[in-house]
């Protein structure tokens, strides 16, 4: 994922403005001004990289320099330093927990996903992993880029990624047939169309309608099953892409992927994050 370095500079800075608020009270009433100070990025758990890019942008933004041990996407060791940066003993105070905040969150996203991506490749799946729209506010580019470090797909970015026709939009539409028709007419050619559905027959409606992805939604795995069954029988299997979302987590993961979906998505892992233990040390002043 790619946005140009003044847009991140820029999604950076005012995650840390909302922080610094009208100002850092405390390193203004202990620190000297002029200090120049070194510090390292340590992280306390092992796990997977991310935010590195992110953390160097803002570092650099405010003037600071950086020196980084990882690149996003490789693997922790526990003590393991990621990044070391130098220059305004204030400025870095300031910034700290929001680079942190960034740094941890991140690699705790894309630890979790690796850890469901590799479970599914050695189990010789080739299942995708997905993400949700559910997401903190504000944080959806990098919660999201994080799934991607990960090796998880992030799904739409913005409602404006895809068509995605859900159980609201039918009931006011009337029907799945309907709803979908509208979206030919009216949406660009570009766009992929989505249905989501809950019950297996309206995934055969929802195929022979013209949905490019069913996303069958808290079905369980018998269920799925059912709709494959349904899909085959009308021909249209493989015909569309399957997504199952709802209720899938690391403990049944491999129960869902083994019912022939492509894509199984799950907002735990931007909605229930659990970052990744992370610190910054000085290490020297002056």
């Amino acid at each position: 994922m790619f946005i140009p370095h003044k847009i991140l500079e820029e999604k950076l800075r005012q995650l840390l403005t909302e922080d610094v608020g009208q100002g850092d009270v405390t390193t203004a009433a202990v620190i000297p001004s002029g200090l120049t100070v070194e510090a390292e990025v340590v992280t306390k758990e092992v796990g997977i990289a991310a935010g590195i890019e992110e953390a160097v942008v803002l570092a650099e933004s405010l003037g600071l320099k950086t020196e980084t041990c990882v690149a996003d996407g490789e693997a922790l060791k526990k003590g393991q330093v990621i990044i070391r940066i130098s220059g305004d003993a204030r400025t870095i105070l300031s910034a700290e927990r929001t680079m942190l905040n960034i740094l941890s969150r991140m690699s705790g996203i894309a630890t979790a996903t690796r850890h469901l991506v590799e479970k599914l490749s050695k189990a010789g799946l080739k299942t995708r992993i997905a993400a949700t729209r559910k997401t903190a506010p504000g944080l959806s580019f990098f919660d999201k880029k994080a799934v991607f470090v990960g090796g998880g797909d992030p799904h739409r970015l913005h409602l404006d990624d895809m068509v995605l026709i859900k159980d609201n939009h039918i009931v006011i539409a009337g029907s799945i047939e309907t709803a979908v028709r509208k979206a030919k007419e009216n949406a660009s050619f570009s766009k992929k169309i989505e249905v989501e559905v809950s019950r297996g027959e309206d995934a055969v409606v929802a195929a022979k309608a013209g949905a490019d992805v069913i996303m069958l939604d808290n079905f369980s795995p018998k269920q799925i099953r059912e709709a494959v069954e349904s899909l085959k029988k009308a021909g249209l299997f493989g015909e569309v892409l399957l997504e199952a979302s709802g209720g899938i987590n690391a403990k049944n993961l491999h129960e869902y992927a083994l019912t022939q979906v492509n894509i199984l998505s799950l907002g735990e892992l931007t909605h229930s994050v659990k970052s990744l233990n992370m610190s910054m040390e000085i290490t020297k002043v002056g």
